[in-house]
């Protein structure tokens, strides 16, 4: 099984914390970026997170938000052999209009993305998998910023399990926090 300590290191071999002045989705603004979605380009990484995520916990069903869940969710569905879904930002006017695409009804789901801020993004996931019949008691970040999302998932009976944190990156990268 490969390790978080190795995951932290992969992270910053691919440059997936950035420092500059940046907007995060939360609408906060922040010093650092964390970019793992262009960081599990890299097929070895992307395949590293999915086997570490699927030796953390127990789902029959793993799923993601639009966008960086996406590829953290196939390739876990992958590794596990269990399916897949996908979760929109929005509900489509056409076609079948679903938010999430895949059943999820009665089953256990565990959610995943690939950077966790202020837990919103995450929160609207569980929401949506909950409306759809889906039971979701976990979600699993790559990375979390620790700047509220253990809160606001605590708050609905979510765990947070986080692969590693911006401060364990930002100390390994030799920036002090």
């Amino acid at each position: 099984m490969v390790a978080m300590e190795t995951i932290t290191k992969f992270l910053l071999e691919h440059n997936a914390i950035r420092t500059g002045d940046f907007v995060l989705t939360s609408g906060a603004t922040s010093s650092y970026y964390v970019d793992v979605k262009t960081a599990m380009t890299d097929p070895v990484l992307l395949k590293s997170i999915a086997d570490l995520i699927t030796n953390t916990a127990v789902f029959d069903i793993v799923a993601g938000v639009a966008v960086g869940g996406i590829p953290l969710c196939v390739a876990t569905s992958l590794s596990a052999g269990t399916p897949f879904a996908v979760i929109r930002a929005d509900a489509k006017s056409h076609g079948l209009a679903d938010t999430i695409i895949g059943d999820v009804k009665g089953h256990r789901v565990l959610l995943v993305e690939d950077v966790t801020t202020s837990g919103n993004s995450a929160l609207y996931g569980v929401k949506e998998i909950r409306a759809a019949g889906g039971i979701v008691n976990t979600v699993i970040t790559v990375v979390d910023r620790c700047q509220g999302a253990d809160e606001t998932l605590g708050k609905e009976g979510i765990r947070l399990v986080a692969l590693a944190t911006l401060d364990e990156l930002l100390k390994l990268k030799g920036i002090n926090v």
